[in-house]
């Protein structure tokens, strides 16, 4: 939680004493809500990722190419396409706490499935089982994200008064720790699968998240972010101008970064003399940095009374600036001035840098243009073209490498951005 933050249960004191108000009973609750939805949602993000580097280092070690390694995270990516669509439906229609139920329920499938693997069968049926696998792990990640981000918009309204800065606040802490979370899971995969193993590592975590499913059955509210959810798949899709905007800029946005970050990148490495474990470190503070200035978003950018007036030109400007990484670094590498590989670390921290910049602002703007009644919709909607934009750069990465090389997957992470740059331009910056 941010400094400053307390959370207190609500006692009873001796009459006479002070009661507490009616403005703070809903703003307690909202803190409450906000720390149940946040600490649960850390706890799946720390084994999924560890479980992206379990599957990398079992599948490295078995001898499969760079473009399986992708094609085993291509189903996972797929699957949060429908899975964030749906799953702001469900939200909204049954509440977010039977959605973070399914989420975490159907993870703990998923590791027990992938658990049951034998590195004896043949080849293709190994690699089917993990893709099917990984695919129900891929739809657990998506329903649980879009509930609990949900949640952030319903947990703010819950306990207004501080304006809109609140919530870029609670959205920037939110995204940056669960990205923090994520980095340490990639570590956290490799001691697991050292120390014990791949399938004994899963049944640790299915455990681990057992004990979450259940903090999350006894703590949340039953109903909360229960609205009334669209009839029709007209009115599913029918999104304001804003949401469609933003969803079309973070499908170039999250594909510029997996078109070179999922297979071009550490197999560049690999080739340039860096051993898995160091790549895989590097990958883990990498990721854990980036949620860091995930997390330092609202001081780097201005917020604004409205909430838009500055914030949108921010997307704009910080888009802009993150296209010029890849450009940048397709003409150096070109050039040949120095060592490939330090100039790639290099030009991946900048990368890093202004990319959290990006994604915090873009996860703040989608609550901010979300309606109040459907909100959870809109954050489905907009985290499926999330996952279009994944599943594209993850699918571009192992093809691009494969015919060009890092060169053709930094030109391709550049046309994306551009596709990102020109969908801010029309944002609106009003609701």
């Amino acid at each position: 939680m941010p400094a400053g933050w307390s959370i207190s249960p609500v006692i009873s004191k001796p009459r006479g004493s002070e009661m507490q108000s009616p403005a703070t009973a809903p703003k307690s609750a909202g803190l409450r809500n906000y720390a149940i939805v946040t600490a649960a949602y850390w706890g799946f993000t720390l084994t999924d990722g560890a479980l992206r580097m379990l599957v990398l280092f079992t599948f490295f070690k078995l001898g499969y190419s760079p473009f399986t390694l992708a094609f085993l995270f291509l189903l996972y990516e797929a699957a949060g396409i429908l899975a964030n669509m749906i799953g702001g439906w469900l939200a909204a229609r049954y509440g977010i706490k039977r959605m973070l139920v399914i989420g975490l329920t159907t993870q703990i499938l998923g590791f027990l499935t992938l658990s049951a693997m034998q590195p004896g069968w043949t080849s293709a049926f190994l690699v089917t089982w993990v893709v099917l696998a990984q695919g129900i792990c891929g739809v657990a990640k998506d329903l649980t994200k879009t509930a609990s981000k949900s949640a952030i918009k319903l947990t703010e309204a819950e306990a207004k008064g501080q304006g809109e800065g609140r919530l870029f606040k609670w959205v920037a802490w939110f995204t940056g720790s669960k990205n923090a979370m994520k980095g340490f899971g990639f570590f956290l995969g490799g001691v697991l699968l050292e120390a014990f193993g791949f399938s004994p590592a899963l049944w640790l975590m299915s455990g681990a998240l057992g004990l979450i499913l259940a903090g999350v059955v006894l703590s949340l509210p039953a109903l909360q972010g229960k609205a009334k959810a669209s009839k029709s798949a007209r009115e599913l899709f029918g999104k304001s101008r804003g949401v469609n905007l933003l969803a079309l800029a973070r499908i170039g946005l999250f594909g510029a970064r997996d078109v070179w970050f999922v297979v071009g990148v550490p197999v560049f490495l690999y080739a340039n003399g860096w051993t898995f474990p160091m790549v895989g470190a590097f990958l883990a503070l990498w990721t854990i940095g980036y949620g860091v200035v995930q997390a330092a978003a609202p001081a780097v950018v201005r917020r604004s009374p409205d909430g838009l007036s500055r914030e949108v030109p921010a997307a704009r400007l910080w888009s802009f600036l993150l296209l010029l990484v890849p450009a940048g670094l397709t003409a150096i590498l070109a050039l040949d001035l120095a060592r490939p590989d330090l100039v790639l670390v290099v030009g991946l921290c900048l990368f890093g840098m202004i990319f959290a910049v990006n994604s915090s602002v873009h996860s703040y703007l989608i609550l901010a243009y979300a309606g109040s009644e459907k909100a959870a919709e809109d954050v489905g909607f907009y985290y499926a073209a999330n996952a279009l934009g994944r599943f594209l750069g993850t699918l571009l990465s192992g093809l691009l490498y494969q015919f060009g090389g890092l060169t053709a997957c930094l030109i391709g992470s550049t046309v994306m951005l551009l596709t990102c740059w020109l969908a801010t331009q029309a944002l609106p910056r009003e609701r």
